[in-house]
């Protein structure tokens, strides 16, 4: 470990490019560490809903979405080591969406590990999913690293277990965007006593990812852009030196940090969500580094929808934004200021004014 760490401390930034258009394969920025064997490039793609009609017939849209950004990751030059999947393949949570989606997924190149989405979820609390891609959470190590997956949109048991009818009812209530009658999502003590035992195991030296559905922050409770034990999850990750957390859900670019943890979002391939203080004058804890972007525009369902090519340095993560409709982004981790900026909007007076066609 001494070794690898030591590399990570001497790693050069290669003479990369982003290229976006028609041109493809895409070529992407690659770090080179030292050691060249320790180069550390993954793909994330999340956020599909993808959603059944009838019979064979799913939301077209939708499913364009996650086909395109499967077929360009697979044309990536460099290849990633990994891709992931971020959560809510399905809509509603059906055999018929899962086995759809799954499907689609299937034609990715190399490894590929999935995160948990509460539309996945909460029609028979992840039976099928678990069938198809394994367990709700789980760990494993790369070249170094060490990662971690959580199930983190679980809720109150008295919510998911004696508040419904049936199943397809919860499931349609905690789908409903801002919905009084939904429940916060959490990891729950379980989970948590999972990861401690995990986490006991790793020298604090070690740079550690987790990957969640949910923030594992306290955003915006309305949209449940909310993680309800996230102070106790961020407790388990303090003592490392270097933490980042990658999750979907708010389709939309975020990031933040809090301590030793960095905070990433990843963008959705179905539809982008405008920002919570434009939509409600409600509280909100929206992350003091957040940057808005030029989204979104409702007469453009593709707009700033994409995936992500992600670079991890030194234990610290750099974000290529790839999207649809909108100019693309680059997120790097900011070593003098030790926290996530955006290469061209950091600064205030070179933001973009969100559109406003409403």
């Amino acid at each position: 470990m001494s070794t690898i760490n030591n590399s990570r401390r001497n790693f050069i930034k290669t003479a990369g490019t982003l290229a976006i258009g028609t041109t493809l394969p895409i070529s992407l920025v690659e770090l080179a560490f030292a050691e060249s064997s320790q180069n550390f490039t993954f793909a994330y793609i999340s956020d599909a809903h993808i959603q059944h009609i009838k019979d064979n017939r799913f939301v077209r849209n939708w499913d364009r979405g996650l086909i395109r950004a499967v077929a360009e990751t697979n044309l990536l030059t460099p290849k990633p080591d990994f891709v992931m999947f971020g959560g809510d393949l399905a809509q509603l949570g059906s055999k018929p969406e899962l086995d759809h989606g799954a499907e689609i997924l299937s034609a990715l190149h190399g490894n590929v590990h999935y995160v948990m989405g509460e539309h996945d979820y909460y029609l028979d609390l992840g039976e099928y999913w678990g069938k198809l891609f394994g367990p709700q959470y789980y760990s494993f190590d790369h070249k170094g690293v060490h990662f971690v997956v959580l199930n983190s949109i679980k809720t109150y048991d008295d919510w998911t277990f004696k508040r419904w009818p049936t199943a397809e009812q919860r499931m349609l209530e905690m789908a409903d965007l801002d919905n009084p009658n939904g429940s916060p999502f959490m990891v729950g003590e379980e989970q948590r006593v999972w990861l401690k035992d995990d986490l006991d195991k790793i020298d604090k030296d070690t740079p550690v990812v987790v990957f969640s559905h949910s923030p594992l922050q306290k955003i915006y409770k309305g949209w449940n852009f909310w993680t309800e034990d996230a102070d106790q999850v961020q407790a388990l990750l303090q003592p490392f030196n270097k933490v980042s957390v990658i999750y979907g859900h708010v389709h939309q670019i975020q990031y933040n940090q809090i301590g030793n943890i960095s905070f990433n979002s990843v963008m959705a391939t179905a539809w982008p969500w405008p920002y919570p203080q434009a939509y409600a004058q409600a509280e909100q804890y929206l992350p003091k580094l957040t940057v808005p972007m030029n989204r979104a525009d409702p007469f453009f369902d593709r707009d700033a929808t994409g995936w992500q090519f992600i670079n991890l340095a030194n234990g610290n993560l750099d974000l290529d934004y790839t999207l649809y409709n909108n100019t693309s982004r680059i997120v790097r981790y900011n070593t003098d200021k030790k926290r996530p900026e955006d290469v061209a909007y950091q600064d205030e007076k070179a933001r973009i004014v969100p559109q406003t066609h409403y």
